[in-house]
């Protein structure tokens, strides 16, 4: 028989999952980028309990938000870097030499502005 949870509970669940998804991410792969077992990502998800403190700063970092937002406060007004599978990219290439990264950005912008000009 499937534990009956309180609505707020089960609210939080809805919301990390809802933060989850809109990162682009799997349950595994989210278990993977913050060290955990992907069951322990459907639990906290299924359950809405919150996941121990330990973890709390690694998700919101892998979700690309603040560890506020993962518990359900406002956004905060300065900006966070992008999350997801889009993070990790971001950061290895702001690590690239100044000239790579014009690079990368030139072609990121002659991609986008190629899409843009497809008929839909």
């Amino acid at each position: 028989m499937m534990p009956v949870y309180p609505p707020a509970m089960t609210n939080r669940g809805k919301h990390l999952k809802a933060l989850r998804e809109g990162a682009g991410l799997s349950q595994r792969e989210l278990a993977e980028r913050i060290g955990e077992i992907h069951s322990n990502v459907h639990y906290w998800e299924s359950s809405g309990n919150l996941p121990r403190s330990d973890v709390l700063l690694p998700m919101a970092k892998a979700l690309g938000i603040t560890v506020e937002e993962l518990l359900g406060e406002a956004r905060p007004r300065r900006a966070v870097g992008p999350g997801g599978k889009l993070g990790p990219l971001v950061e290895q290439i702001s690590k690239l030499p100044r000239r790579q990264q014009v690079k990368v950005v030139e072609f990121l912008e002659n991609y986008l502005r190629g899409m843009n000009n497809k008929p839909a």
